[in-house]
């Protein structure tokens, strides 16, 4: 792989390769540099994103890292729906064989929000309060002006149950150095409609407690 055309941005992509590079600074792929070869680090969502990415032509990559990034400026904006819409188009592109239960839609999740891995260290089964948070999403050192996340997931429930659950069992008392930049998001998928819903809060500390 050559990594020496890649202009260290966001929206210039001459090659492949500068897909790969960009995805190895995200922290999706790790590049080998003595093989100079890359390898999907994470094995649990390794199969799904091969899946997502072997029909694709890379122009069609190009656009997904687009679709990634602006379903980030949705959730920071919190636009539920648009945050919802968006992850309907993940769960058709990457056609998840099985997708039946919320580990399935956890998958999805991570895959469409692959970009936040730019901004964020993210963290599967975080503890906190009376359980674990599905997912959180905790800003770097140099994007500490970004929200941090709490995102927790329904199968066939409403996502306003989600945000309730979180609140409920005190999941955000493991960020409180977070403290009026915190948001809380709500995402369910229905299988009879086959789509997804996201409702999205800021939290406000003083009326949490």
């Amino acid at each position: 792989m050559n990594t020496g055309t890649f202009e260290n941005d966001m929206t210039t992509f001459a090659t492949k390769d500068d897909i790969l590079t960009l995805l190895v600074h995200l922290g999706y792929l790790t590049f080998h540099s003595i093989q100079g070869i890359v390898s999907i680090p994470n094995k649990e969502v390794s199969q799904e994103y091969m899946n997502a990415i072997s029909t694709m032509d890379w122009q069609e990559v190009v656009r997904s890292v687009e679709a990634s990034r602006d379903l980030l400026e949705s959730l920071w904006a919190m636009d539920g729906e648009a945050v919802a819409k968006g992850i309907d188009r993940v769960h058709k592109e990457i056609a998840i064989l099985q997708y039946n239960n919320e580990n399935a839609l956890n998958c999805t999740i991570h895959l469409a929000f692959y970009f936040a891995r730019e901004y964020y260290t993210i963290v599967r089964e975080m503890p906190g309060g009376k359980g674990f948070a599905d997912i959180c999403f905790l800003p770097r050192k140099l994007h500490r002006d970004k929200p941090a996340v709490v995102i927790e997931l329904k199968w066939d429930k409403s996502a306003a149950g989600a945000i309730a659950q979180i609140k409920d069992r005190h999941y955000v008392d493991a960020l409180k150095d977070y403290q009026g930049n915190l948001l809380l998001a709500g995402i369910s998928y229905n299988r009879k409609t086959k789509k997804h819903t996201c409702v999205i809060e800021r939290l406000e500390w003083g009326s949490y407690h």
